[in-house]
């Protein structure tokens, strides 16, 4: 088996993987019952199923710069998928639209934007 073959089967699986996750992440937003849930399924698996393509991709492109390309695009969705994700879900937090029997611990009880803070 050539190094050529290896990185070929290499970059196969790593494009097969980020499209299962990337799938599952489309399942998730459609099948899960309440935004957060939808929310964690839109970031989590979609993520690293990108970045499994982006590595599959890169195995296969033999220019640095289109290399470059695909190490900036992972560094940017690794960066504003999170914050993105924190910021819709305390804005739906905030305007009360959860279902607060599926939270374990409620830290935001305090801060909640449709009453005045609990005294605790």
């Amino acid at each position: 088996m050539t190094m050529r073959t290896l990185a070929d089967i290499l970059a196969g699986a790593c494009l097969v993987s980020g499209a299962l996750l990337s799938l599952a992440a489309g399942v998730g937003l459609l099948r899960f019952p309440d935004l957060l849930s939808r929310m964690h399924a839109a970031t989590k698996p979609q993520v690293l199923g990108l970045l499994l393509i982006l590595a599959g991709a890169a195995l296969r492109l033999p220019n640095t710069v289109d290399i470059t390309t695909l190490i900036l695009v992972g560094a940017f969705q690794l960066v504003t998928a999170p914050v993105a994700a924190h910021m819709v879900g305390r804005a739906v937090y905030r305007t009360g639209q959860i279902r607060s029997s599926a939270l374990v611990t409620d830290e935001l009880a305090e801060d909640r934007a449709d009453g005045p803070p609990r005294a605790g």
